[in-house]
């Protein structure tokens, strides 16, 4: 009786939380050269083990190659190379998020490793502007969920490059 008792205030607590700050939105957080980056979750329409990837002839650098997924063909864009950060061999933590923009095809995005899936409410936003300077146009801002710090991005200027 007494872990029901705990139970429900957990959920209490959270439901408390959720309606704090307004409506939320979900990220997927992933790594990227140690720090942490996150996407809105509606856009990414699968996370798979990365399957044998095979080069493209003259592709931009950024671009590994192509998998097939279920029998369709997904280029795959390494975001490290993209953001010009150290480059690392794929692991056993490595994935590839398959993302959905409504632009007729996916495109496949390399990290290092997905991390969990956050709902940040608007407070936990803020504007890109905070990194202080110029920023690219593929960061959409910042996410502060309790005791993380999340680079939040904007997918299209990543793909429609």
């Amino acid at each position: 009786m007494a872990g029901l008792v705990r139970t429900g205030a957990r959920h209490q607590r959270a439901a408390r939380r959720a309606g704090e700050g307004g409506k939320r939105t979900e990220y997927l957080a992933f790594t990227l050269a140690g720090e942490a980056y996150a996407v809105q979750i509606a856009f990414i329409a699968e996370i798979l083990k990365p399957p044998p990837i095979t080069e493209v002839p003259r592709a931009p650098r950024n671009i590994l190659g192509v998998v097939s997924v279920r029998g369709k063909l997904v280029t795959v864009v390494d975001l490290r190379r993209r953001f010009q950060l150290a480059e690392s061999p794929i692991d056993r933590k490595s994935r590839i998020l398959l993302t959905d923009l409504g632009l007729g095809e996916q495109i496949g995005l390399l990290v290092d490793e997905v991390l969990q899936v956050y709902r940040l409410a608007e407070s936990e936003l803020e504007a890109a502007s905070a990194l202080g300077g110029d920023q690219p146009a593929h960061i959409a801002g910042i996410g502060r969920p309790p005791g993380q710090l999340l680079v939040l991005l904007d997918l299209r200027p990543i793909l429609e490059t």
